[in-house]
């Protein structure tokens, strides 16, 4: 995906970085707020039903003191007992606490008996009465009543307010008087105090997330500048680098043109000279009739001969057009024979038949490699034999040159602009250089990958 946006090489290494530590530090923190939210709810109904307990056990007392407040009443009369019933009404009525607390009484027909708070609620029949959300109350409570006690949450209006909220009931039955006893309190700061807690737990998630976003924000920055500061200085390398192999390019052009210089100057030029004097020594003999006109003119053809001979030469040197017309195996052998020739030096050449099949960029590579290696024997190893082998295998062409010269420590060398020029032609076309050097002579060996052979077909097409 990412290679086919328009991107940068840094900015693609950039994203490469910082797309998966983002969906990490996503996952992270949806790990962290489950995993929390989870802890929390846990510890909030524990502290919901702690607090509702409480509240259980604080309506349980409240009932316990209004019962104890008519007992002696109750356990004295009989069921019909009007006049203790009304006794224990006013008792109930009267029995106060808090701001909205009270006890209400309600007969299993119910009739509402006792409610000192709301006294518009007194003596009515409220049977069948619920609560905006549906809830049955006056049945449920005498349910519970009948069945011996119990607690029952609704929602009821405060006295002191007005509003609506929910009450927490608790409910005794008095058999005998049919009477669904109870007192009831609201529940609205357990209702804060869980709604409190929930609060709190989003804002330390949220806290939580911020301090997650605030490190990946840094770790994103932290990435992004150790990228930006690599970049910058694999551009300073790069940019040494690169004025490095300019400087090498530019030292290779002025060393090669010297090179050529040299041998127009030492060779052609002497040759040309000799021609001149030889044509000018005939043009003196032929006007006198001097019989040995003859003699100065083979003179001057025979070296007019020798620097045709070295054009051609150092037309050779610079291209020779045997590599692309025969292939790399016979340049390799003309240029070996040539320098057998000229230096006296004997080298024994070994090839396979290769039918043109290294494309053009590795028969140059190798070709160059064997003029440098030559060039180099000849001017500093003192060698007198040099063995070359070209030969191919499963993972593509060797060329090795070897000599029994003195080495390169003993020259006092290591590392020459022409070696250079040979790692770079290796390295252009993915291959190795591999040079090994001692005190019986050194050894140079160049491999081209598989990947510079070609086909039998593409092999004939260029040739065709």
């Amino acid at each position: 995906m990412l290679h086919r946006l328009r991107l940068p090489y840094a900015a693609k290494l950039y994203l490469i970085a910082a797309i998966p530590l983002v969906f990490a530090v996503a996952a992270i923190t949806v790990l962290v707020d489950r995993s929390t939210r989870q802890l929390a709810e846990r510890e909030i109904a524990a502290l919901e039903r702690q607090l509702m307990e409480a509240k259980r056990e604080e309506l349980r007392n409240y009932l316990s003191i209004a019962r104890t407040s008519f007992l002696n009443i109750y356990g004295r009369a009989a069921p019909d007992d009007e006049a203790a019933k009304l006794e224990s009404t006013r008792i109930l009525a009267a029995t106060l606490y808090g701001q909205d607390g009270y006890f209400f009484v309600f007969d299993y027909d119910g009739v509402n008996l006792v409610a000192p708070r709301q006294t518009q609620l007194i003596g009515r029949d409220w049977s069948g009465l619920r609560d905006a959300g549906g809830t049955e109350i006056t049945d449920e409570l005498i349910r519970l009543a009948r069945a011996g006690g119990g607690y029952h949450s609704f929602a009821w209006p405060k006295p002191s307010t007005g509003e609506t909220a929910t009450m927490l009931a608790y409910v005794n039955g008095l058999q005998d008087w049919r009477w669904a006893i109870g007192t009831g309190i609201f529940i609205d700061d357990v209702t804060e105090i869980v709604a409190a807690a929930r609060a709190e737990v989003d804002a330390r998630i949220g806290r939580t997330t911020l301090y997650i976003l605030a490190i990946t924000i840094a770790a994103l920055l932290t990435v992004f500048l150790t990228g930006l500061a690599l970049n910058i200085r694999e551009r300073m390398l790069a940019d040494t680098k690169l004025k490095a192999l300019t400087q090498r390019i530019i030292d290779a052009q002025e060393e090669e043109r010297g090179r050529v210089a040299r041998e127009l100057h030492d060779s052609i030029s002497q040759i040309l000279v000799s021609v001149r004097y030889a044509l000018e020594l005939a043009r003196r003999r032929l006007g006198p009739g001097d019989a040995r006109a003859s003699e100065s003119l083979d003179k001057g053809l025979g070296a007019l001969g020798q620097a045709i001979q070295e054009v051609r030469r150092i037309s050779r040197d610079l291209r020779p057009g045997v590599l692309d017309d025969l292939g790399l195996g016979p340049a390799l052998q003309s240029l070996t024979d040539d320098f057998s020739a000229r230096t006296g030096i004997a080298v024994a050449f070994q090839t396979v038949v290769f039918r043109n099949r290294l494309d053009q960029d590795a028969r140059i590579a190798l070709y160059r490699i064997a003029q440098e290696a030559l060039t180099n024997i000849e001017r500093h190893s003192g060698a007198d034999r040099v063995e070359m082998c070209l030969r191919g295998h499963r993972a593509g062409a060797v060329l090795r040159i070897a000599d029994n010269g003195s080495g390169m420590a003993a020259q006092g060398r290591q590392s020459g602009l022409g070696l250079r020029n040979m790692a770079e032609r290796m390295e252009q076309l993915g291959g190795t250089l591999k040079v090994t050097s001692g005190a019986d002579g050194t050894a140079i060996e160049a491999q081209v990958p598989l990947t510079h052979l070609l086909t039998a077909d593409t092999a004939r097409a260029a040739t065709g």
